[in-house]
């Protein structure tokens, strides 16, 4: 890693104002950093030094001119590659979209660059954000930078890897059910899935529409603040986002934690658990508590459910939303001598295996005869486990738990066993159903040096309570070894 791998927002700003650098400098920098690393990881599928280039430019012909830089000038971030970017390849991580250059951008890309980001490229990821451990990318596995035998954790593997690794100061990810905060576990850096309604989706190439979220990645919790700051807020092109008030997150975070209640549930400290994970995130615990938390015991019975139910609904909603991809409209188109075998050739020769495996599950639980017993039924388990969680926010302030049940694993260690793999978002699904804000912020690393994440969720659209807690843990000196 570089000298400069520890670029921070705050400190992009006072070397740019400073003029100890400029915007187009830093930018160069960094993309000679990718140039040395990213052979190796494979996390950034395409970059884009035309458009980082000009917006770096733009950042210094402000300051040549003395205006007020907008909050985030000149700092490289980087975009997970299901994340619409005008005139920037996007490609889902599959074949079935290789040459697909979006005319719009995301609003959530809009919003950042308004603020004065210079977007570096975009990254890899699990094809159409199905999996949890990168290796479904048709361009190949992004490899983790703590030890690169081993995944990144997924689907927005790349957006954390980018991160950890020094090649990206922050970046945008997206979580179905646990995709940025499995990632930022098992990479060591901070990942938050905001509320769902909190950020708007448009732009976002859907995979489950009910459980995506677009959110960030950073060193760091000020700077997942700052990104989310700019982010958020009612967009009127998604119907889904929320006209929810956005407080000041800056100001709510430095706020002490001391007499917060955190609710710790036995039901994740079980079997299945890694003892070095749960060791590092009991510490964790004890660490809030020496800092002024109340620890209160829960019970959130309706856990053991989640995982069935979320493959159900996330897969039948891919399922329909993968339908588009048909070979007619845009993406790849395979001949066939009839449309059903163009559609079968596209689709066969675009999509890999996990996603037509996810297809086929979805569409196997919205057929007729089936709908009942599996789609409604795992709709119903989804409010049960929605009210375990607001249940349990009457009694706490947040609900702290591990994020992943163990560290990054091999690379091809669990590729032959989808279960297994499934069941490695045990954790993280609950909250994705409950559409619930969380973070996972690093709380040390295992004895061969994998790091640890814990997990911190909160009520809905009080995003600034876990950004609180995550901060004070922070500065209570919780990123140790």
């Amino acid at each position: 890693m570089s000298s400069g791998a520890n670029w921070t927002i705050s400190g992009v700003r006072a070397a740019l104002q400073s003029k100890k650098i400029s915007a187009h400098e830093l930018a160069a920098e960094f993309y000679a950093r990718i140039d040395k690393r990213n052979a190796e990881l494979n996390a950034y599928l395409t970059l884009s030094p035309e458009r980082a280039y000009g917006q770096a430019d733009r950042v210094d012909a402000a300051i040549a001119c003395g205006d007020t830089l907008p909050a985030l000038a000149g700092v490289p971030i980087a975009v997970k590659d299901v994340i619409s970017t005008r005139g920037v390849r996007t490609t889902c991580g599959s074949k079935i979209l290789e040459n697909y250059v979006p005319p719009y951008d995301a609003t959530a890309v809009e919003r950042l660059e308004r603020a004065g980001v210079v977007i570096l490229g975009k990254t890899n990821c699990d094809e159409f954000a199905m999996g949890g451990s990168n290796e479904n990318s048709a361009y190949g596995p992004v490899h983790n930078p703590h030890a690169l035998d081993r995944v990144p954790g997924g689907s927005s593997g790349g957006s954390a890897a980018v991160v950890a690794a020094g090649l990206a100061v922050a970046s945008l990810g997206t979580d179905t059910g646990g995709s940025i905060r499995q990632p930022a576990s098992l990479c060591g850096v901070s990942g938050l899935m905001p509320t769902y309604g909190r950020v708007s989706r448009y732009g976002l190439i859907a995979f489950a529409s009910s459980l995506d979220k677009i959110g960030p990645f950073a060193t760091n919790v000020s700077d997942v603040t700052s990104l989310l700051s700019v982010i958020a807020g009612h967009d009127e092109n998604d119907s889904t986002s929320a006209a929810v008030p956005v407080p000041n997150y800056l100001e709510e975070i430095e706020k002490p934690i001391g007499g917060l209640r955190i609710g710790v549930p036995e039901d994740y400290f079980g079997e299945g658990l890694d003892l070095e994970v749960k060791e590092k995130v009991e510490a964790g615990i004890a660490l809030l508590e020496r800092a002024g938390c109340r620890r209160i015991p829960l019970k959130m019975p309706h856990t053991d459910y989640a995982v069935a139910a979320y493959y159900i609904i996330a897969t039948a909603e891919a399922s329909s939303n993968l339908a588009r991809y048909d070979g007619v409209r845009y993406g790849l188109r395979v001949p066939g001598a009839t449309l059903t075998e163009m559609y079968r050739q596209t689709r066969e020769k675009g999509f890999g295996p996990e996603v037509k495996r996810r297809i086929m599950l979805g569409t196997y639980a919205l057929s007729s005869g089936y709908y009942d017993a599996y789609y409604l039924r795992a709709q119903s388990v989804r409010t049960l486990v929605a009210r375990d969680f607001a249940d349990a926010f009457q009694k706490v302030d947040v609900i702290v738990t591990p994020t992943s049940p163990e560290p990054a694993f091999k690379i091809g260690e669990k590729s032959a066993d989808p279960l297994k793999m499934y069941l490695a978002d045990i954790y993280t699904v609950t909250g994705s159903l409950a559409g619930v804000p969380g973070i996972s912020i690093p709380c040390g690393k295992t004895r061969a040096g994998l790091p640890v994440g814990m997990q911190v969720f909160g009520p809905h659209f009080r995003e600034e309570r876990v950004l609180q807690l995550a901060r004070g843990f922070e500065k209570a000196g919780g990123f140790g070894d």
